[in-house]
């Protein structure tokens, strides 16, 4: 006797899962521990994605760049090593304040919208988890630790930041096409970088010939 499948269910939109936080959370102070706790599954791939977002927005983090950026540093460095994702718990009680899940949806909302049109499951050779798994958060890794760095340059945020959600969307919902575009705007990041420090070069050599004489 053949007992009946039981019907796939796909998981739920990330609109779904980040508009349900943040009916939960509402307009009070939370901490990452609330996030977390809330998310419970995916919790840590979609937290990479939360506090990707506002570095490619708009919306003034004073004070949280530096969590931010560690937080994802932290997530993505136990997912490098093949380990269970952690914070620190002095992380984990960073306090998000009040308001701040509503300001990310009324700058982010459209750009999430556009990404889950999108996503879909493909190409799993690439977003399979396993090695292909610690290579991608080792990118992530990477970019938050650009994050980090104090650079008063426009889009030195927004390229890292996009590299950590591609990647972190693709993962999440083992679509390999994005990661692959997570990895095209890294390269587009470190040329950018690249073009900028040689133009730096040739203005600094410029500048000290015209003081010279």
């Amino acid at each position: 006797m053949k007992l009946p499948l039981l019907p796939v269910v796909p998981p739920r939109k990330l609109s779904v899962e980040l508009e349900e936080l943040r009916a939960r959370l509402g307009q009070r102070p939370v901490t990452l521990r609330e996030v977390i706790m809330q998310l419970r599954g995916r919790a840590y791939t979609l937290i990479l994605i939360l506090l990707g977002l506002p570095f490619i927005t708009p919306i003034p983090l004073p004070g949280l760049s530096t969590p931010f950026g560690l937080a994802i540093a932290f997530i993505a460095l136990r997912l490098t090593l093949g380990q269970r994702p952690w914070l620190p718990r002095k992380l984990q009680r960073k306090q998000l304040p009040a308001g701040f899940f509503d300001r990310v949806f009324a700058v982010a909302g459209k750009v999430i919208a556009l990404l889950e049109s999108f996503l879909r499951p493909r190409l799993a050779l690439i977003s399979a988890p396993g090695p292909m798994l610690q290579l991608h958060a080792l990118f992530i890794l990477i970019s938050a630790l650009v994050l980090l760095l104090p650079l008063p340059i426009p889009f030195s945020n927004s390229f890292p930041a996009w590299t950590i959600v591609l990647l972190a969307a693709g993962m999440l919902e083992r679509d390999g096409l994005f990661v692959l575009l997570g990895y095209l705007v890294f390269g587009l990041g470190v040329l950018y970088f690249i073009l900028l420090g040689e133009a730096a070069q040739h203005f600094m050599t410029a500048l000290g010939r015209w003081i010279s004489g």
